[in-house]
């Protein structure tokens, strides 16, 4: 759940992450591989190193911001603690998200289901105006890309738009070679098995 946050938080731009960082899914399982030594290695859950392991050497070893730092090790107390190994331990405020009990495959997967399609940032640990800020950037993103694809014409006597689009088409299609002759090719450099690149 950890890894998800973090992935997802970058969705918010500036205000999921102050700079966007790649976290990776070998992140998460290098993690888990230190998370299975440390367990089997003490006779208690070392929780205080288990979280600055993840949040300042795995996870951490890509974050360069001194906020960013503080936030990803708060968002891991709210996994790796006593309290989340507690069943019906609320990962979010709206308890859309709990620890569940162990149990069967199936129990786990009818979990998920029950979740939001489009999950409200509070699962993220932001606020509800996260998710206007985050629709507005897309817009912006959206309306800045359609922009940038109009053909660059002035008005009047310029080309329009389809004529653009064709001498465009035209231009390209003079840059494409000609076809090769295959039967030519065949001839001169016939299939000999003890050369590979002869082969290929």
């Amino acid at each position: 759940m950890f890894h998800a946050i973090v992935q997802e938080r970058k969705r918010f731009g500036s205000i999921g992450w102050n700079i966007p960082y790649e976290f990776t899914f070998e992140d998460m399982i290098c993690s888990r591989r230190q998370f299975k030594l440390f367990v089997e290695e003490y006779d208690y859950v070392p929780y205080k190193v288990l979280n600055i392991v993840t949040a300042e050497l795995n996870y951490g070893g890509r974050v360069t911001d001194d906020k960013d730092i503080i936030l990803i090790a708060s968002i891991l107390k709210n996994y790796i603690c006593e309290e989340a190994m507690e069943d019906g331990y609320n990962f979010s405020e709206s308890g859309n998200y709990k620890q569940l009990a162990p149990g069967a495959q199936a129990n786990y997967l009818d979990a998920i289901d029950q979740f939001p399609l489009n999950p409200s940032p509070e699962a993220f640990g932001l606020h509800d105006n996260a998710a206007i800020t985050n629709s507005q950037n897309e817009v912006v993103g959206m309306l800045n890309t359609v922009t940038a694809i109009q053909p660059k014409t002035g008005g009047g006597a310029g080309k329009s738009r389809e004529e653009i689009i064709e001498d465009l088409a035209v231009m390209v299609e003079n840059k494409i070679p000609a076809n090769f002759d295959e039967r030519a090719v065949h001839k001169n450099y016939p299939v000999k098995y003890e050369e590979s690149m002869n082969t290929v």
